[in-house]
């Protein structure tokens, strides 16, 4: 068993989180919009950009210097996938959203976790282009940092909470790039007032910050992809679970799976009233 850790060792890791990934935005930005960027495909035939890279660079080497006794796990090392059942690992995504990286679109996410038995307990997911920066300062406390966002000081924050949602009126966020008809046909079953379209893990932020109450995720994700801005929208009071057959929750999406793929999988805030299909007659 991991040790559990006081306030302010999670305080520490929070704002050296915070850091990197300032210091990684930074770095993306240096990319951004470039006609000429490198991209290769990956095995699974995602892509991945000079930029992916150099943020990683920045996070991984940060993490490993600061935390050496904490694994650091990220997507573009598939030496640090060999994780061997550790309690506390932080798991990165340097570059979440690459398509929209590459074509342009500014809703793409450098993305840090620290996970603890399973569990997302910490985030940081920096939308650079955006301006948008979303933390833990601890794993009860979720924030978004808005003005000058700047290295040398935390600046003017906003406590995150997720709304009271009215299912008559309810508020979807759902994916720019990985829309599918069985995600279509289950949003279907909600009685919609509001429709927005996202990319990256923004989408989890934005049922954070009660800009949407329901986030369905019924395509192919890694852990990489959802823990930080799982921790943040855990921290807002919301939930991330697993998908069940008939549409409800299958229980907590947990973390440091085999092969670190996610299931399919509802973000939402626990005001929403899940849509549960009928069992089949016999």
């Amino acid at each position: 068993m991991t040790e559990a850790m006081d306030r302010s060792g999670y305080e520490a890791i929070g704002e050296e989180m915070r850091r990197l990934a300032l210091l990684a935005g930074a770095e993306t930005l240096k990319f951004f919009g470039d006609a000429d960027l490198a991209v290769e495909a990956k095995a699974d035939d995602s892509p991945v950009s000079a930029a992916d890279h150099a943020a990683d660079k920045i996070i991984a080497e940060g993490l490993i210097a600061a935390f050496p006794d904490i694994p650091t796990v990220t997507e573009e090392r598939a030496e640090s996938h060999n994780l061997d059942h550790a309690a506390r690992f932080f798991l990165v995504d340097p570059l979440d959203g690459t398509k929209e990286f590459i074509t342009g679109r500014g809703e793409y996410t450098v993305n840090i976790a620290l996970i603890e038995h399973g569990e997302p307990v910490m985030g940081v997911v920096f939308a650079p282009a955006l301006k948008r920066l979303f933390w833990t300062p601890d794993p009860d406390f979720a924030v978004e940092e808005s003005g000058e966002i700047a290295l040398e000081k935390i600046g003017e924050t906003t406590h995150l909470r997720v709304r009271e949602a009215d299912d008559a009126a309810l508020g979807v966020v759902a994916s720019k790039s990985h829309r599918d008809q069985a995600t279509d046909d289950y949003i279907a079953r909600y009685d919609v007032a509001d429709f927005k379209s996202a990319g990256s893990s923004l989408k989890f932020c934005l049922v954070a910050s009660g800009e949407a109450d329901l986030y369905p995720r019924l395509g192919r994700t890694m852990e990489w992809d959802t823990a930080a801005a799982h921790a943040v929208l855990r921290a807002a009071g919301g939930r991330v679970d697993v998908f069940s057959s008939n549409g409800g929750s299958g229980g907590p999406l947990t973390y440091g799976k085999p092969g670190f793929e996610n299931p399919h999988f509802l973000a939402y805030a626990p005001s929403v009233t899940l849509s549960v299909a009928e069992p089949a007659e016999a």
